[in-house]
């Protein structure tokens, strides 16, 4: 692991990390277990380490022997936000289940990619074949994504259990973060306003369908169904501009659960992004175009320049028209501020500063981490060299193993599998 982990190449972007949250609430274990055999000694020595600082340790252990449950001991000792990670899907459902278990009463939360089935786009020049981007999202999984990255910057009990999948990028934290609506009882918003606010959000209405990321609007009332609930949702009643009161309820009974002092609304997309963001990304992107147009034809490519202007022009439009278009993470170094080559925003960066991270089946995950980037890369830099995107599509990629390894917190590897 030690050569695996040797100390990576200093970074030219290093992001912020996000402030510790206080702590408001315990992360406890509920079990009828106790620690016992070789677990309580396992536990004192990772939390001491952790305690002085290791960025490294090894948590050894054959299948059976409570890695899981000596895991979650060791989280309910530090007190840290902790993400951890696994090799795959049906991996961490099966510890999202178990950690669900051992800490009923915070927040668990489940990242993993939100692809059924995934096409990537691509094209196979020895054969002219263009395959156009084809997925299906569970919808399911983008809520408990949302779920996810809001318990995150509001909570300090935090266990987010992640597939490898979460070093691809995804919005901007400072972005997602501070694009928020927040209306209290007894305070002032105009319902227009706060409609439009929602559409910003990237919410539609809805007045018939009322669905997850939808709102409504009826006479004085605005209904929002929030992107990481699946089966509650906010009635804003309004007296002229005046919040008199905030309610939640059961969306299919319409039946009343609770009254709110307040409620945050946060995007119903992880790549929403303010106006005047938008308005210099797409100054950035027509100057790439311009730039990429001349460079195609002074080597003569016609073809490809067409193809590129047509598409390029396409995806414009669609931006400065509804803020958003196809594939629009593409188009994600110029919607963030970042520099060509800068690492993408991941979930990484929506750890707090005292997070902990847990690598689970390590001698699996660690290599995966390293091999993602390169597959990527030659695959873009196929579309990029025929006019299917512009160069900035490779900025759109996972984190390369140096940056993934400059980003992590204090970390625990757990292997069943002895020198891993």
């Amino acid at each position: 692991m030690s050569q695996v982990l040797a100390a990576p190449p200093p970074l030219l972007f290093v992001p912020q990390k996000q402030p510790a949250k206080p702590a408001t609430r315990r992360l406890a274990v509920k079990s009828e277990y106790q620690p016992s055999g070789d677990q309580p000694t396992a536990i004192r020595d990772l939390v001491a380490g952790v305690e002085q600082g290791e960025r490294d340790q090894v948590l050894l252990g054959v299948t059976g022997s409570g890695k899981t449950f000596t895991m979650a001991k060791v989280i309910e000792a530090e007190q840290r936000p902790t993400l951890i990670l696994a090799p795959n899907k049906t991996l961490a459902a099966q510890l999202y289940g178990e950690m669900k278990g051992f800490f009923p009463d915070n927040a668990v939360e489940y990242f993993v990619s939100y692809y059924d089935y995934y096409q990537p786009e691509a094209y196979v020049p020895r054969t002219d074949t263009y395959i156009e981007k084809d997925a299906q999202i569970n919808d399911q999984i983008d809520r408990m994504r949302h779920a996810a990255t809001q318990s995150l910057l509001e909570r300090n009990d935090v266990v987010i259990v992640a597939s490898v999948s979460c070093i691809y990028g995804i919005g901007s934290v400072e972005t997602y973060a501070k694009m928020v609506v927040k209306l209290e009882r007894g305070g002032r918003v105009d319902r227009d306003k706060l409609a439009r606010a929602l559409v910003d959000l990237q919410y539609r209405r809805n007045d018939q369908a009322f669905q997850r990321g939808a709102f409504r609007l009826r006479g004085e009332t605005v209904d929002i169904f929030p992107s990481h609930y699946e089966d509650r949702a906010w009635r804003i009643s309004l007296f002229g501009d005046e919040i008199e009161a905030i309610q939640e309820f059961d969306p299919l009974t319409g039946e009343k659960t609770a009254e709110l002092d307040g409620v945050t609304v946060y995007a119903n997309s992880h790549y929403v992004t303010p106006r005047p963001t938008l308005t210099q990304a797409i100054k950035g992107i027509k100057a790439e175009l311009k730039e990429r147009l001349a460079q195609f034809a002074a080597e003569g490519k016609l073809l490809e320049a067409e193809r590129l202007q047509q598409r390029t022009t396409f995806d414009i439009e669609m931006l400065e028209t509804t803020g958003s278009c196809k594939g629009i993470e593409n188009y994600s170094r110029y919607l963030t501020g970042r520099n060509p080559g800068d690492p993408p925003p991941t979930l990484f960066e929506y750890l707090p500063e005292n997070a902990l991270l847990i690598v689970d089946e390590s001698h699996v995950t660690v290599p995966q981490l390293g091999g993602m980037f390169r597959g990527d890369f030659a695959r873009k830099s196929v579309l990029a060299d025929f006019g299917f995107r512009l160069p900035s599509c490779m900025d759109n990629r996972p984190l390369k193993f140096e940056e993934w390894d400059t980003y992590r917190p204090n970390t625990v590897f757990v292997s069943a599998t002895p020198g891993a």
